[in-house]
């Protein structure tokens, strides 16, 4: 927990202390409860193990499914509203914002949930959604919805989500909504000066 509060601590311009972290997080307190439940689901305990998931569910606002796959140093910050469903995948070194979804689709057995490759940010209220990978740093710009696979290091936005650019730097200083591309406005853009350009002649 200690590793984690530290990371959080680089990542979070709001966190005053480790110890202000440790007692005050939720997002903290949700991934605690996760590696106990995870452990309960492995042991074979799956009653106990999602007993004790809703609990942490009232008092953090976070849904992790004790099936879900965490790595080291996972960030949710906030939370509220954030859930993570059964086979998800969340590899170290991400972060997620409140209201994420990493949901699952259709009523299939197996793996049926997304996988975040390392460093992955996604902004508040992303759905990512299916058995789909994101990449390495990937970042997913609030309110996107994901239902495809995204190369490492790409920025997506929009619904359904788009690639709108590449960068190979560090992830979790370059995640800036404002500078964030809006696809669809582009292409509005571009049809009014062709339109315009027709008009002139």
């Amino acid at each position: 927990m200690l590793e984690l509060a530290r990371s959080v601590r680089q990542r979070d311009p709001a966190a005053g202390s480790t110890l202000e972290v440790v007692l005050a997080y939720p997002g903290v307190h949700a991934l605690a409860f996760h590696r106990l439940t995870h452990a309960l689901e492995g042991a074979g305990l799956r009653l106990p193990a999602r007993l004790l998931s809703q609990l942490a569910r009232w008092l953090t606002g976070i849904e992790i499914h004790p099936g879900a796959t965490i790595g080291r140093r996972v960030f949710i910050d906030h939370g509220m509203g954030t859930v993570i469903g059964q086979t998800a995948v969340i590899e170290d070194d991400c972060t997620l914002y409140q209201g994420v979804t990493l949901g699952g689709t259709g009523k299939r057995q197996g793996k049926r949930h997304p996988t975040l490759g390392r460093g992955c940010v996604l902004g508040a209220g992303a759905k990512v959604l299916g058995d789909i990978r994101l990449g390495e740093n990937v970042k997913v710009g609030a309110g996107s919805v994901v239902v495809e696979d995204v190369p490492d290091h790409c920025t997506v936005v929009g619904i359904p989500a788009r690639v709108v650019g590449k960068d190979t730097r560090r992830h979790a200083e370059l995640l800036d909504h404002a500078d964030l591309i809006d696809p669809l406005l582009e292409r509005i853009q571009a049809l009014e000066e062709r339109v315009g350009l027709r008009r002139d002649r």
